[in-house]
């Protein structure tokens, strides 16, 4: 009798080896071609050391890459058991994180800035910005201010191509990743109850001191350059 796995043990069996754990970001490559790769594969890498952690797995991944300009799509959503893209769009940054390019990044409370790193999804929520997403920060001095900073996904009026082209930047959240409102809904339905979501951006401090980027696991190493 054959046994077929679910797609959550097969996310884990794949992310357990170093060479299917690049098969997996090159997947997503495929299905994201103008997503940065090799932050693909740090994306990868900071899942796959958060499971070897003892964390469980995710069935879909939310990839922000905060070093493209605001007007450009610079967030991809995958289901990873299918291993497409569900969604590429545009998302904000912070207002003390720059204007089109987003250059500084924050942890603390009042910085209006965005954070970095790899964050867990939460419950969902009606708040002042609508209907919205909580987010966990799972790095220690990068991002783990999140919850009480109330960074969260939701909708905003000033993500759109129309803004874009008016001021040359999207408008700028207090530091969340707000979306398109017309897909803010669908994509936090997507993302809720304990997703993945990898913020990423040059920053050498990140690069060097992360937790999930500086794993002692088995996972094979890709250097950003």
């Amino acid at each position: 009798m054959r046994y077929l796995l679910s797609p959550l043990l097969l996310l884990c069996a794949l992310l357990a080896s170093p060479v299917r754990a690049v098969e997996l970001a090159d997947a997503l490559a495929v299905q994201a071609p103008d997503a940065n790769p090799e932050v693909l594969h740090l994306a990868q890498e900071a899942m796959a050391c958060a499971l070897a952690d003892g964390m469980p797995a995710s069935e879909r991944l939310a990839i922000i890459d905060y070093s493209r300009p605001s007007v450009s799509p610079r967030l991809w959503v995958f289901d990873l058991g299918k291993r497409s893209l569900l969604f590429r769009e545009l998302v904000a940054h912070g207002r003390n994180s720059g204007d089109n390019m987003a250059t500084r990044f924050s942890n603390e409370e009042g910085s209006l800035a965005t954070s970095l790193g790899l964050f867990r999804t939460q419950e969902t929520y009606q708040g002042d910005n609508g209907y919205s997403l909580r987010m966990d920060g799972l790095e220690p001095g990068f991002n783990d201010h999140a919850r009480a900073r109330a960074i969260v996904m939701h909708g905003a009026p000033y993500v759109n191509e129309e803004t874009a082209g008016k001021l040359g930047r999207l408008g700028r959240s207090w530091g969340c990743p707000a979306v398109r409102a017309g897909i803010a809904k669908r994509l936090i339905d997507t993302l809720k109850g304990g997703q993945f979501v990898f913020s990423y951006y040059p920053d050498q401090k990140w690069l060097t001191s992360s937790r999930f980027l500086n794993c002692k696991s088995t996972v094979a190493r890709v250097s950003i350059r």
